[in-house]
């Protein structure tokens, strides 16, 4: 996964203004008590930080695998 794609599922499973404030505000203890933007910037790769996201959030794991992929070109 790479940043692009993790902002797109952020994007996709939260909105763009509760993914704002997910990523910016909630802690993780799997990222070791950061956020997700703190993470980013510390080099955490980002589906490391979707996987704690998507945990913590609920996010149901039919939901997880594959997002923020583009779609395919036709």
């Amino acid at each position: 996964m790479r940043k692009s794609e993790f902002t797109r599922a952020v994007v996709d499973e939260f909105g763009e203004a509760y993914g704002r404030v997910v990523t910016r505000d909630l802690v993780l203890s799997a990222l070791g008590e950061r956020t997700s933007d703190e993470a980013l910037a510390h080099g955490v790769p980002p589906h490391e930080i979707w996987s704690a996201l998507c945990e913590a959030e609920g996010v149901p794991l039919a939901r997880r695998h594959g997002a923020g992929l583009p779609e395919p070109k036709r």
